[in-house]
């Protein structure tokens, strides 16, 4: 039988806290009533990552590694909810800047179950905190949420959160369709949800800045680009085969 929900963890070269994110992430999903796998995208990684996890794996097998070439977290993300099999599939940085304990908010719904096709970790939706982030991070972050805006999605204040639900059927109509592996894929998955007519919902949480984050620069700057592509490639036709909900 498919699990409720899977959780997917894109890794690369996450050796130093990869083992007590998996530990704070099943701790939490086995103390609920539901059943839940934990997918873990090693994305080709130069250290230990893939074999801390397959520690895990072998302990639990609702633990699960996958193992593939470095190709990005877009691809990684995308590799890991398209082999996932749980109803609901949830999208879970390493650094778990987003306490796993906020999962239960994302289930708020009529039954305990999410209220949306597809729902953000917000740091912008009203009662979002954010905790010790320092303020040219911030600034950034809110520039490129504006440019995001503009250009691709209107009403949607922070789209790169790395901590999203997807339904499966979501994932399924939109995850076949994406071609950023960058830093911009989250803004073309959720462009492509909306394209397709899924609800789309912005959640509050807690978020902890984490100063080892991989975030920089210049990943930054390719990802206004990858802004840009996804206009682009919608003006093309690029995404086309992209069925609305009947």
């Amino acid at each position: 039988m498919a699990p409720f929900l899977s959780v997917v963890v894109p890794a690369y070269d996450e050796e130093a806290r990869i083992a007590a994110s998996l530990e704070r992430l099943m701790k939490h999903l086995s103390a609920r009533p539901r059943a839940w796998e934990l997918v873990v995208v090693n994305d080709g990684s130069t250290d230990r990552t893939a074999e801390i996890v397959r520690g895990f794996a072998a302990r639990d097998p609702r633990v699960k590694l996958v193992d593939g070439p470095h190709t990005g977290k877009g691809a990684a993300v995308k590799r890991g909810l398209s082999e996932a099999k749980g109803e609901w599939r949830f999208m879970c940085d390493a650094d778990l800047s987003m306490p796993p304990e906020h999962l239960d908010r994302f289930f708020a719904g009529d039954g305990g179950r999410p209220k949306f096709d597809v729902s953000i970790a917000s740091r912008e939706a009203s009662g979002a905190r954010r905790i010790g982030e320092p303020l040219k991070r911030h600034v950034y972050g809110r520039l490129f949420n504006y440019v995001v805006q503009i250009v691709a999605l209107r009403g949607i204040r922070d789209t790169q959160c790395g901590f999203k639900l997807y339904s499966a059927r979501a994932v399924e109509a939109v995850f076949p369709h994406q071609r950023l592996a960058g830093f911009g894929f989250d803004v073309e998955a959720l462009f492509l949800a909306r394209k397709a007519g899924f609800t789309i919902g912005e959640i509050p949480i807690d978020w902890h800045y984490q100063s080892n984050s991989k975030v920089t620069l210049r990943n930054g700057a390719l990802g206004f680009l990858d802004v840009l592509r996804v206009r682009l490639n919608h003006f093309r036709g690029r995404y086309r085969a992209v069925r609305r909900l009947k």
